[in-house]
């Protein structure tokens, strides 16, 4: 009997430093969510870590009676679950790209302001001291200037996550790395006075993931970022430029970006132009091309297939104004496509 009381009490003991010896488990971490949401040929992209922090990209649309706002709190609520952003960024300072920051911010709690500076003036918009006036309200003239080279200060954990900015007022990242093998098929065009040109772009990294979205940025910007060399390398997934406006997407910088997945935000009306269609058929490695909306204007034969296209209505009064979400797994060595909540998720391999 003494031997098995022994027995025991030594069996407790041993459990119990061999308990105290191990270290504590590592709780997993969730994927990486960004929502691609309906703001009819706007922009406004939303993403969520692992660690619970948001980013808006750009902001949709003024007015329309509140229709972009309220989506991107449908989204942001409904879908994501938050009540604050963590991070709002805006690319350049056009009004579909900037136009509901300050609603938003009567709305929700937005910590950080992030953009590329603000001008005193705009030559493109007559009324831009105004609507500015309502984005440094609601800012409280403290958003951050981001400059080509900067990354935002997001956490990274067990899968490390970065956004780095490539291009910002025109500028960007030193052309380092492997020459880019379109660089010669690359066609100057006009220079571009507006402030699509100017545009922020962000390259982000999640593990072996990335991911790229470069506003409105044009043509010889582009060709700038990748010519001669390719610093940026080759993407999984593509937020095609300028919603596929064909005064974007350079081949120069599509090709060698060479996305698996793309997804265009365009309107009904606005974006999706049959060039930008014809240099996305291009790319060697793209497997999907989503978009939020059919171009009516252009032929179904020259756009993605209707099993990609997240609406089809010809006007906002029929739009159900549904988003593409993409998932990247915890450890970004795989990501799932959808279209809305309950669409089937296409999944994709990250590329090595």
């Amino acid at each position: 009997m003494r031997e098995k009381l022994f027995f025991a009490i030594s069996t407790v003991i041993a459990t119990l430093l061999v308990s105290a010896a191990a270290p504590p488990a590592i709780a997993a971490e969730g994927p990486l969510t960004i929502y691609f949401i309906d703001v009819e040929g706007g922009a406004a992209t939303l993403f969520v870590t692992p660690a619970g922090e948001s980013l808006l990209i750009d902001s949709g649309y003024p007015d329309n009676n509140g229709r972009d706002r309220d989506r991107i709190l449908k989204v942001l609520r409904d879908e994501a679950h938050l009540n604050h952003l963590d991070h709002a960024a805006v690319t350049h300072w056009h009004l579909d790209h900037f136009g509901n920051h300050a609603s938003l911010a009567s709305e929700i709690e937005i910590k950080n302001f992030w953009d590329r500076g603000i001008p005193e003036t705009l030559a493109e918009d007559p009324n831009f001291e105004e609507r500015i006036g309502f984005y440094r309200a609601a800012s409280q003239n403290e958003s951050k200037a981001l400059a080509a080279g900067d990354s935002l200060p997001l956490k990274s954990g067990q899968t490390p996550l970065a956004v780095k900015i490539i291009t910002a007022s025109r500028e960007v990242i030193p052309n380092d790395g492997p020459p880019n093998p379109f660089a010669k098929t690359n066609e100057p065009k006009p220079r571009d006075k507006s402030d699509n040109a100017a545009s922020l772009s962000f390259l982000l990294s999640f593990g072996d993931f990335k991911f790229l979205c470069c506003g409105d940025l044009t043509w010889n910007v582009e060709a700038k970022l990748v010519t001669p060399n390719n610093p940026i390398g080759q993407v999984d997934l593509f937020m095609v430029t300028h919603h596929g406006l064909p005064v974007s997407n350079n081949p120069v910088l599509v090709h060698a970006v060479d996305p698996i997945v793309a997804v265009m935000c365009n309107g009904p009306v606005k974006g999706g132009h049959p060039n930008t269609l014809k240099t996305l058929r291009g790319v060697k490695s793209l497997q999907a091309l989503y978009q939020l909306h059919r171009n009516i204007k252009v032929a179904a034969e020259d756009q993605t297939p209707p099993e990609f296209i997240a609406n089809s209505a010809e006007t906002s009064d029929h739009c159900d104004g549904t988003f593409v979400k993409a998932t990247i797994a915890p450890d970004g060595e795989s990501y799932t496509v959808q279209i809305g909540r309950d669409g089937k998720p296409a999944t994709y391999k990250t590329r090595k």
